[in-house]
C-alpha cells in the first residue's frame, strides 16, 4: 500500500469542518500562495513521516469518541498530491461511519481525484481569487481547474464549503468580493462561505525556510472590515 507523506496531525480540529475533527495534514502543495501560513507543507520530500493509510486510521480510532459528532478532515498542503492514500484513508473511515472532509484548492483534478470524492462527505474548496490574473500572481497556477473542480462538486451534488482569504490591498476589493458572491449564488450544493481574514502567523515559517516573505508589511485584516465583507456575501442569501 502506498504510504502518506504527512507534515502532522492534529487531534481536536475545530476550524476544519463540523463539530471536533481529527485533521491529517499531508505535504505537498501545487500552489505557491504569497500567504501561505503551512508553507513547510509545499515540498512531499520534506514530510515529517510517512504512513500507510492503514497506520494513520489506527491513530484516528484512539480518538472516535471525541469526533464522534465531528469527523476525519484530510487537508495540507493540498491532499489531492496524494490520491491513492487518500482515497485509502477515506474509505476506510467511511466504512467505520466517520463523517469526511477535504480541504483542497481544487487545481489537481482528474480521475483519481474523482475517486476520491466518492468516499467525501464534505469538500472545503479555497478560491483564493474570483479574478484570474489575480489567481494566478497570488498562487502561480491558473484558476480555471478550481473552477471546474466546484463545477464538478455541483454536478455530483457534494456538499462543499469555499474558503476565501481576504488581504488588505489585494483580495479585499468590494468589486471583487461581489463577483465571487455572485459566482457561489448557483451552486445548490454550498452550505457555507467562510471568509477568512488575513493574518500573519505564518510569517516566521517561511523565514525559518530561508524565504522571503511576499507580504511583509501588509496588515492583518481589521474586525469591522471582516464583518463588511461578510455582509456581501450575506446580503445575497448566503451563509456564511
Amino acid at each position: 500500500m502506498k504510504r502518506g507523506c504527512i507534515h502532522s496531525h492534529e487531534s481536536f480540529g475545530t476550524v476544519d469542518g463540523p463539530g471536533i475533527r481529527y485533521v491529517v495534514f499531508t505535504q505537498g502543495c501545487p500552489l505557491r500562495c504569497k500567504y501561505c501560513h503551512n508553507a513547510d507543507t509545499w515540498r512531499k520530500e520534506d514530510a515529517k513521516t510517512k504512513e500507510t493509510p492503514e497506520e494513520t486510521f489506527a491513530e484516528i480510532c484512539k480518538y472516535k469518541n471525541y469526533i464522534e459528532k465531528g469527523g476525519v478532515t484530510i487537508t495540507g498542503g493540498d491532499p489531492m498530491t496524494q490520491p491513492e492514500y487518500v482515497e485509502q484513508l477515506l474509505r476506510l473511515c467511511k466504512n467505520d461511519g466517520i463523517h469526511t472532509a477535504i480541504d483542497t484548492s481544487g487545481y489537481l483534478f482528474n480521475d483519481k481525484v474523482k475517486r476520491c470524492l466518492e468516499y467525501v462527505d464534505l469538500v472545503l474548496l479555497d478560491i483564493k481569487s474570483i479574478d484570474p490574473v489575480q489567481y494566478k500572481e497570488l498562487t502561480g497556477v491558473e484558476l480555471e481547474p478550481t473552477l471546474k473542480f466546484a463545477e464538478y462538486l455541483k454536478e455530483i451534488k457534494k456538499p462543499m464549503w469555499i474558503r476565501h482569504v481576504v488581504v488588505p490591498g489585494i483580495t479585499d476589493s468590494d468589486e471583487l468580493l461581489n463577483k465571487l458572491a455572485d459566482y457561489l449564488m448557483k451552486f445548490d450544493n454550498l452550505e457555507k462561505v467562510e471568509i477568512l481574514p488575513y493574518h500573519t502567523l505564518g510569517e516566521y515559517k517561511w523565514k525559518n525556510l530561508g524565504l522571503e516573505y511576499p507580504l511583509k508589511g501588509v496588515p492583518a485584516l481589521s474586525a469591522k472590515r471582516l464583518e463588511e465583507v461578510k455582509e456581501i456575501f450575506r446580503k445575497r442569501g448566503l451563509k456564511v
